[in-house]
């Protein structure tokens, strides 16, 4: 447990922190299963739509520290691969 000031503060900081990366986590989970559920769909032009409105947030998400770089360069290269195959 926290005994001087600052830990307590540090640890109070950590709380608040963590639920706006949860958040934040959980935002792009939601937006990549929109995708994946259009995929699966077999719908392209919707499929297509949904990667746009995911790169964003994946890379918001490497820009807040949720994401590293190349995690989120991963995702994004096998999901584009994905829709690029749907719409072939």
């Amino acid at each position: 447990m926290a005994n001087s000031a600052q830990a307590k503060k540090r640890a109070r900081q950590i709380d608040r922190r963590t639920d706006v990366n949860k958040a934040r986590r959980s935002r792009i989970r939601t937006f990549v299963r929109k995708l994946e559920e259009a995929i699966t769909g077999g719908n392209a032009k919707e499929a297509g739509e949904a990667l746009r409105a995911v790169q964003p947030e994946i890379m918001r998400g490497v820009s807040k520290g949720i994401m590293h770089k190349n995690t989120a360069s991963r995702k994004m290269s096998r999901l584009s691969a994905r829709v690029k195959a749907l719409s072939a």
